[in-house]
């Protein structure tokens, strides 16, 4: 009896043992990048060693899977040894596997899977203290399995094990693309980039904060039909208090339809008659979540809250479509030089023109510690993102956006004059056109 009861203890370790690495595997198998780096930011324990396991995802998932079976077999054998020294041959078998296939279905299959799925984060990081150095002790064991099962499979094997689906449909894709030539580089992109949606979470895409356009909930439709078309947005959030207080969203086509049905409206109705309730998701969220929702809701934009309840950005379903297949470029999307110098001594710049480089060329000393480019010196001295037709004096230079280009249509270019000089010896003005 007292053998017994040692083996009843020895299996009911194996099976514990066992569950643990298929919660393990679970974790490993669902972590995404992202994840790790909110682990990084929670400044969790262990997420350099997390980093190093997402570097060979494959090998730590085919060890976990090894010793998961291990302990699985061991503790089979180990009941069928307690079954035999009770029941004759046949029984014992019956009832050791009986037994074991409910244990192992429920114990090791279904629940510390579940965990694992749930909370990965915490698995993972258990799982990066762990996995690491039975890599080290068991070396090479798991792939020289994989090869030898590789060896005794008809047709050609996985290099890494034909356990991790994601990894597998990624080398079929990359075989298809780079032998028989079957999908296209572009096409095996976008196909990498499906897969890399789950990976990607909203905060990464997301038009920030500091560069929203907005509009006030106080202005009138004339206002909001002016900005709209300066800015070139057809979605502009409305905001009450300030940029944490989003109150709705106004679509151009409800200011169009409403100042054409009724002309004094435009002067005498405020935004707030025609906007929109917004729809507000966590900047958290992974992009592929957020686009099978917006599909389903027919919605096109949604403004991101972060952590603390506070306005993160704003991001459009061309957003998220950009993800996959790529920059998506219109009719206005035109390619400038960086220093297109004008007729009457003025210049044409690029907004990524650096600010140093802007001084140089009007013989200026411009230095400015906040902001590195032409773009963000007119924003900082304005206090709001520009938009077309937006002015301001800097060290006696008057800078003018004018063009906006790419998918969140962003001021490309700044027409710059240099101020006469009495104007130079007075306070940088700034101004912005309605």
């Amino acid at each position: 009896m007292g053998s017994d009861s040692g083996l009843i203890l020895l299996a009911v370790v194996l099976i514990a043992v066992a569950g643990f690495f298929a919660a393990m595997e679970a974790a490993v198998s669902r972590l995404s990048r992202s994840r790790v780096e909110d682990l990084a930011r929670e400044n969790r324990r262990g997420v350099e060693k997390l980093r190093k396991i997402l570097e060979d995802t494959p090998r730590y998932l085919n060890l976990a899977l090894l010793l998961r079976l291990v302990c699985e077999m061991s503790a089979c054998a180990v009941a069928a040894v307690i079954a035999a020294s009770r029941l004759d041959r046949w029984a014992a078998v019956g009832v050791a596997a009986a037994v074991m296939v409910v244990v192992s279905y429920v114990v090791v299959g279904v629940s510390p899977r579940t965990v694992g799925r749930q909370h990965a984060g915490g698995v993972a990081l258990i799982a990066a203290a762990v996995l690491p150095p039975l890599a080290v002790l068991f070396g090479p064991v798991p792939k020289l399995l994989i090869l030898l099962g590789n060896a005794v499979t008809p047709g050609r094997g996985f290099r890494e094990g034909p356990f991790a689906s994601e990894a597998e449909l990624r080398d079929m894709v990359d075989l298809a693309a780079e032998e028989s030539r079957v999908i296209e580089d572009d096409e095996r992109r976008m196909v990498h980039s499906v897969f890399e949606l789950a990976d990607t979470i909203v905060r990464e895409v997301m038009v920030p904060r500091t560069d929203m356009v907005f509009v006030e909930r106080d202005k009138t439709l004339r206002q909001a039909l002016s900005l709209a078309l300066r800015s070139g947005f057809s979605r502009i959030p409305v905001v009450g208090e300030d940029k944490d207080d989003i109150v709705g969203v106004i679509y151009l086509k409800d200011l169009v339809r409403r100042t054409f049905d009724h002309r004094a409206a435009e002067n005498n109705e405020l935004v707030d008659a025609v906007m929109r309730p917004p729809t507000f998701v966590p900047d958290s969220k992974p992009v592929d979540e957020l686009l099978k929702e917006m599909q389903l809701t027919q919605n096109h934009i949604a403004i991101l809250v972060d952590e603390y309840g506070g306005t993160a950005g704003l991001v459009t379903m061309e957003d998220l479509v950009e993800e996959i297949v790529g920059e998506i470029a219109d009719e206005y999307d035109l390619e400038r030089p960086i220093i297109e110098p004008l007729p009457d001594g003025s210049s044409r710049v690029s907004a990524r023109l650096g600010v140093e480089e802007l001084g140089e060329l009007f013989g200026k000393e411009i230095s400015d510690d906040d902001v590195e480019t032409v773009g963000g010196l007119l924003a900082k001295h304005l206090g709001r993102v520009p938009i077309p037709g937006s002015e301001c004096v800097v060290e006696g230079l008057r800078l003018h956006a004018e063009s906006t280009g790419g998918r969140r249509n962003r001021i490309s270019t700044v027409l710059v004059t240099v101020e006469p000089e009495p104007a130079a010896e007075h306070e940088p003005a700034e101004h912005e056109h309605a």
